[in-house]
Parts: C-alpha cells; structure tokens; sequence
C-alpha cells in the first residue's frame, strides 16, 4: 500500500479497505493479509479503475488467497451474502475485503455473518 490505505478492522481477523490497486498486494501481503476479496465490480469508476485481473495477478504474486466477489454499491442480495458467507469459510485469515470506499465490503460481511 504505497500511499496510506485506510484499512479499517470489522471483525478480529478481518478488515476493509477503500479501492486497492495491483501493486497494493505486496504491501498487504508484508502487513500480514493472507487473502483479498475485491467486491468492486470492475469498470464501475470508469476505464481508470485497476480490473480484478490486474489485482489478481498481483494478489497471487505477493502469495496471497484472491477472490473477486462483484456487488452492487446500493443493493447486496442474499445471494451475494451467501457467496461471502462461503467465501468466510474457505478463505485463510486475516483477510482483507475492498469497495469504493470499504462501506460495501463492511455491509457484506455483515450480512454473511448473520446467515
């Protein structure tokens, strides 16, 4: 994370992060993340956003666990709660979730954990 990333912690072994971008994964991988879930959809900023390929490569360069779960900023379905709450089992900690702005992230999670 070459500029300062606010990762916020939601949980003991989870937090979120604002937009992250591939050379970010190195940063996360030294500050002790073992997995990445991108849940920005790609292209939603417009063509500048970094793609989850990009971020995927990247993430799984630095060693770590990546998974690209995109969802809506306004609306998180039951599916996609279901789809995070699978993630949540599958994923080594501690974990890193990113959006925009982490908001998003924040409110999936929450919604898996009450599944």
């Amino acid at each position: 994370m070459s500029e300062p990333v606010i990762v916020r912690q939601i949980a003991d072994d989870v937090f979120v992060a604002p937009q992250l971008a591939p050379h970010d994964m190195a940063a996360a991988a030294q500050a002790g993340f073992r997995s990445v879930v991108n849940n920005r959809p790609d292209f939603e900023a417009g063509p500048a956003q970094p793609t989850h390929a990009a971020i995927e490569a990247a993430a799984r360069a630095a060693g770590l666990e990546y998974r690209f779960l995109p969802v809506a900023s306004n609306y998180q379905s039951p599916q996609d709660a279901a789809a995070m709450a699978q993630l949540l089992t599958e994923l080594p900690r501690p974990l890193l979730l990113f959006c925009r702005s982490g908001a998003r992230s924040a409110r999936l999670y929450n919604l898996a954990v009450s599944i």
